[in-house]
């Protein structure tokens, strides 16, 4: 019940940013929304399953373009995302079928081109997908302070979605499942653990919240072309964020979200022409002084982890 209140009333305070700044922070509130979707659903998989991906690019990409495609086709916007999480869900069950029976630096490997494939494959169908030239979404009939409010609430409920997703897995028997095959999947197999079932679902589970998340963002940029949706950046934050607000813990990559974008946005605003350097000096330092992130002590283990 502790947990529950806790996500209920996070998002009620999230809820009143609106009221509290104007359309920059209606901004910074739906990147970090987004990105807090993304450090979540990284941690199905890396977290709990101990499976280092690097697929969030090609799932955010997927999602992106396959509800820019759907908008083309005068399919209503929110159906188009609702299918966007469904075409990477599917995506990721298939490819995670193939590569899950991999471990390691392997699977980081393999996982960590698949952005790389579809961005190509992305290029070469340019009949649908547009190619290098992108696609263009069509522009809502609002204010620009009406449109940031919407894409910030979308936003948040999707985050909501997606924190109620990982508390219920992670008491439920697939949530001790992955747990058990973050161990030692040997033996979780020898004790009857179909590990090969259980790792596609939570691959699918890392999928379709972010396949969501994308559709959502090429609505709100109303413009999308290959080198924004499939960049490896995508796949390299969330990772970085888990990392720093402590791997496997069930409200640490929300917490890595807000730190990392504070970072970021405080470099931006600094350090405008060498902030990319900056930025990653500074995530090394997180990392080093903080290798178990800032959950990730002995207590706060004990409190936060389920």
């Amino acid at each position: 019940m502790r947990d529950w209140a806790i996500l209920a009333a996070g998002v009620t305070l999230f809820a009143l940013l609106p009221l509290l700044g104007g359309n920059y922070a209606l901004r910074l509130g739906t990147i970090f929304a987004m990105y807090a979707v993304l450090a979540l659903s990284w941690n199905i998989i890396g977290g709990l399953a101990g499976y280092p991906s690097f697929a969030t690019a090609a799932f955010f990409g997927l999602g992106a373009y396959a509800s820019a495609i759907l908008a083309g086709k005068s399919v209503p916007m929110l159906l188009a995302w609702a299918a966007a999480g469904i075409v990477a869900a599917t995506f990721a069950v298939v490819i995670g079928l193939a590569i899950l029976h991999l471990k390691g630096h392997y699977f980081a490997i393999a996982s960590l081109v698949l952005a790389e494939v579809l961005r190509e494959l992305t290029n070469s169908f340019a009949d649908l997908t547009g190619g290098g030239m992108g696609l263009n979404l069509p522009v809502l009939r609002w204010t620009v302070g009406q449109e940031a409010q919407f894409f910030f609430f979308a936003m948040l409920v999707l985050v909501a979605l997606t924190m109620i997703a990982v508390l219920l897995l992670r008491r439920s028997t697939l949530g001790f499942a992955l747990r058990c095959i973050q161990q030692n999947e040997d033996a979780a197999v020898m004790l009857g653990i179909g590990a090969r079932g259980c790792k596609a679902v939570a691959f699918m589970l890392s999928a379709v919240f972010v396949g969501i998340a994308g559709a959502i963002y090429a609505s709100w940029v109303h413009y999308i072309e290959p080198g924004d949706v499939f960049d490896v950046l995508y796949s390299v934050k969330p990772l970085v964020m888990v990392l720093i607000g402590g791997i496997g813990t069930l409200f640490g990559p929300v917490i890595g979200a807000a730190v990392f974008l504070l970072l970021e946005e405080a470099v931006w605003r600094s350090f405008l022409t060498i902030h990319a350097a900056v930025l990653g000096g500074l995530i090394v330092l997180l990392v080093l002084f903080l290798p178990d992130g800032m959950l990730g002590s002995r207590k706060a283990r004990l409190v936060w982890r389920g």
